[in-house]
């Protein structure tokens, strides 16, 4: 049930690059994709700076964090369905131009194209392009642009378009421009892609074209938000250039005529500073004029942001890094997916990580819980401070998840919304969507992993006690003490990690991520009460939790139900799994997956198949519950009705592969994770990158082949082991403000403190203790299958 690829490898891949080197129309979407930038904040497709006939749809620039809002229409309604979408917005593109030759367009599908390459350097986040291109009459002009989403300037894109005459003297015109109307995607049944932003509700606030500067600004009428674009442009090359301009509400351009002799050329250099705010009182063109006039104290020349780009990236690579010997299609992946991450995350505790990052209109730029269990862990043991935002994040939306849980009768705590931007409730799909309340629990998971890496009591205090005492209250809502289950607390009508297997009873992974969850929360308040007391009497004063709700907490928690088959010993995805009829794999055609692409939603949920891991996922968050037996017996049933349609699945089965000693399994679900993308493994890389998958490449080197666990005491613990394929792999991670290197070779592992300082680990059953001067060295662990 492998997806099959889309996209053949490449045959020379390049360590810190990707490559486009010939022409391929038809990748042309796929490619935006691969070939977007951004910074966390601005983000921008791959789209070619002088478009694409018949491609326009494909453009695209975001905000992370702000939306366009609009109403959600059902045929037919009910009580406490998600009553709005927010979808990202999309900003004017700041590579934008045109440029037409004797007044016709100038359109690689119209002409020629040869000697073309395009470039993304991973060490220096630039995308280079490079073409000839040959029109009807013969005329040859070579394209060369550089470009960057500046991770220094937050704010700022640039670009630095050259545009050479090869044979004769040429009269071209270029027109660089800023549109606040967004493109308009083409209509799909996929329910993972996005849909259009209604043109209408797009206010222009001010445009102005002046010199050598265009500016604009625009309202979405729907989320109040404003967005503000100043773009200037130095123009280099023949001595005479007629500049003319033109300006309509929404869209502002430059046009500079010019005449280039045989082998001269003219060069755009182009700066494009973003703002924006929500219902700003400030007036529009006093914003316009504070982006004018930071753009006097930037750089003006490409180089200079270059530059400081490269020393961004360098600092993040020196923490973040993976390498892996021996196989080259594998490493670039890895970095190419580490890139993207370091790419999408937010940076400002009010934005997040989209499911798509910033590359696309995918999934409506929603975050779901991708980010605190396939994303985060990479940002808590590369760069904490990251982790620290994300999780910020989700205070800054929990009085909209306080809303939400009154909303579905929960009368205490929150409930976080499935997919969001702003905090409101966006699933439509509620059995997919809202059902899954185990969110609240996956959340307080990733906030305990932070406290437990990082030691920030200061965190705890301010954000993360709120965050897991109010998503802890909920349970006892929504459970309750089933006579029929003995009187253990049972939760009734949820839907797990799996989307194909919906609203059912005693999901698995909902139960124990509940009692994991609602014991955290006991344990917090112990906590509390110790550290900070002070703290601790007006946070629970504040909620109104008394010892009766703790002591109720740690008594459901006590009695969870966990279901189980006397009869074979396997752990229940849910209390009605097994009786159902098995999916009939073997009759399913290849073209027919993913399901739901093809199957009603009812026709999956009668049947035993499951579209991503889900108790197999509860084995890996939950290691230490499970004896090795239960988790092969377990891993060996679920897997074999597990159809991978999700991209989060493949990561979490290699994982548990490499743990059970499944060597080739374990490298083959890598390789489609760390291929995912690059190779279009599912078929909509078009529509964005798979940011969760892409967290899960990292999970599979260092929770999968390296064996990291973290005991309860917050120790590390490796079993790392060589894996089929490479010849080795090296890592870096922090934890508890100590610098680990981790470098497993054909026969051995080599862990240092390249920062010093001391650190207890065990490596097996080993306990190991560095202290910063001498390497220990240890022979990897064989584990059998």
């Amino acid at each position: 049930m492998k997806h099959a690829n889309k996209r053949p490898q490449s045959t020379h891949p390049h360590p810190w690059q990707v490559s486009e080197t010939t022409w391929q129309p038809d990748d042309y979407a796929l490619n935006a994709t691969l070939f977007a930038q951004a910074n966390g904040l601005l983000g921008v497709r791959g789209t070619f700076e002088e478009g694409l006939s018949g491609d326009e749809a494909e453009r695209g620039c975001y905000l992370n964090g702000v939306y366009c809002r609009e109403p959600i229409r059902y045929g037919e309604s009910a009580y406490g369905y998600a009553r709005h979408n927010e979808r990202i917005a999309s900003a004017p593109d700041p590579f934008a131009l045109r440029l037409s030759l004797d007044g016709q367009p100038v359109d690689l599908r119209t002409g020629d194209v040869s000697a073309y390459q395009r470039h993304l350097d991973l060490r220096t986040g630039e995308v280079r392009r490079q073409l000839v291109w040959q029109g009807s009459d013969g005329t040859r002009l070579q394209l060369e642009s550089r470009r960057l989403v500046s991770l220094a300037e937050r704010d700022m894109a640039v670009l630095e378009y050259r545009v050479t005459a090869l044979d004769r003297p040429v009269a071209l015109t270029l027109t660089p421009e800023l549109d606040a109307l967004p493109p308009m995607p083409e209509a799909s049944d996929d329910p993972r892609a996005g849909s259009a932003v209604d043109p209408d509700d797009i206010e222009a606030l001010h445009f102005s074209a002046q010199a050598q500067q265009l500016a604009l600004a625009s309202r979405i009428r729907s989320s109040e938000f404003r967005i503000f674009s100043v773009a200037d442009h130095q123009l280099s090359g023949p001595d005479t250039v007629a500049l003319s301009h033109d300006s309509r509400p929404g869209h502002v351009h430059l046009s500079a005529a010019f005449e280039l002799a045989a082998g001269e050329s003219l060069t755009l250099t182009r700066r494009v500073i973003y703002a924006f705010d929500r219902a700003g009182s400030e007036p529009a063109v006093a914003r316009i004029e504070q982006l004018s006039e930071r753009l006097t104290t930037l750089p003006g020349d490409y180089q200079g942001y270059l530059t400081a780009q490269q020393t961004v990236l360098e600092r993040f690579w020196a923490d973040s890094d993976v390498e892996i010997a021996g196989n080259p299609h594998l490493q670039q992946g890895m970095r190419f997916n580490l890139f993207h991450l370091c790419q999408s995350v937010g940076r400002d505790g009010f934005n997040n990580v989209a499911a798509k990052g910033l590359t696309g209109h995918g999934y409506d730029g929603h975050y779901f819980w991708d980010t605190e269990i396939y994303i985060l862990p990479f940002f808590l043991y590369t760069q904490p401070e990251l982790a620290r935002e994300l999780l910020r994040y989700r205070y800054s939306i929990l009085d909209a998840a306080r809303a939400r849980a009154r909303e579905m009768s929960i009368e205490r705590g929150c409930l976080f919304p499935w997919r969001t931007i702003g905090g409101e409730e966006c699933s439509a799909y509620y059995p997919a969507g809202t059902a899954q309340y185990h969110i609240n629990a996956d959340i307080a998971h990733a906030v305990k992993q932070y406290h437990q890496v990082t030691g920030d009591d200061d965190f705890m205090l301010d954000y993360g006690a709120e965050i897991v005492l109010e998503s802890a209250r909920m349970w006892l809502c929504l459970g309750h003490f089933n006579a029929a289950h003995e009187g253990q607390f049972c939760i009734d009508g949820v839907t797990g990690p799996d989307e194909y297997t919906a609203v059912v009873n005693n999901n698995y992974f909902t139960n124990a991520m509940a009692q994991a969850h609602l014991r955290h929360a006991a344990e917090l308040v112990g906590w509390l009460q110790a550290q900070a007391p002070q703290c601790a009497s007006e946070l629970l004063g504040r909620l109104q939790i008394d010892s009766s709700e703790v002591e109720a907490w740690q008594r459901a928690a006590d009695r969870m139900y966990l279901p189980r088959d006397a009869a074979t010993g396997l752990h229940l995805q849910d209390d009605s799994f097994l009786e159902k009829k098995r999916w009939d794999f073997e009759a399913t055609p290849a073209d027919h997956y993913p399901l739901l692409l093809h199957y009603h939603p009812l026709v999956i949920y009668r049947h035993q198949v499951c579209k991503q891991a889900d108790l197999v996922l509860a084995m890996l968050l939950l290691s230490d519950q499970f004896t090795q037996e239960e988790k092969r017996r377990n891993f060996d049933y679920y897997e074999a009705v597990t159809t991978h349609d999700s991209t989060l699945s493949a990561c979490i089965h290699c994982i548990l592969a490499a743990e059970l000693g499944d060597a080739d399994k374990a490298a083959a679900y890598f390789e489609q994770v760390a291929r995912m993308d690059l190779d279009n493994n599912h078929g909509n890389t078009r529509h964005g990158i798979h940011t969760a998958c892409m967290g899960g490449t990292w999970l599979c080197v260092v929770q999968g082949f390296a064996g990291m666990r973290v005991s309860t005491s917050g120790q590390l613990r490796f079993r790392p082991q060589p894996v089929a394929g490479m010849n080795g792999y090296r890592f870096r991670l922090r934890h508890q403000g100590v610098l680990l290197s981790v470098s497993v070779e054909a026969a051995q592992v080599v862990y240092q403190l390249p920062e010093g300082g001391k650190l207890t680990l065990q490596h097996g059953d080993d306990n190991l203790v560095l202290d910063g001067t001498t390497p220990a060295v240890r022979e990897l662990i064989q584990t059998a299958a």
